[in-house]
């Protein structure tokens, strides 16, 4: 169960970094995203959790 709020901490802690970084940036990439096919997002959002996996995976290893 640590892990789980560990690897949440972490998601938040990059998320915020885009964020306080990149404000500009996130602003216009939230525009675009309407103009995204959904069929484009499910693919990139599967790629996402595949390299992530594979990630905690090769880590654990």
């Amino acid at each position: 169960m640590q892990d789980l709020w560990i690897a949440l901490g972490l998601v938040m802690l990059l998320e915020g970094a885009v964020y306080a970084l990149f404000p500009n940036q996130m602003i216009e990439m939230m525009r675009k995203l309407p103009d995204i096919p959904p069929a484009s997002l499910r693919v990139m959002g599967i790629v996402g959790v595949m390299l992530g996996w594979l990630l905690i995976r090769w880590v654990r290893t």
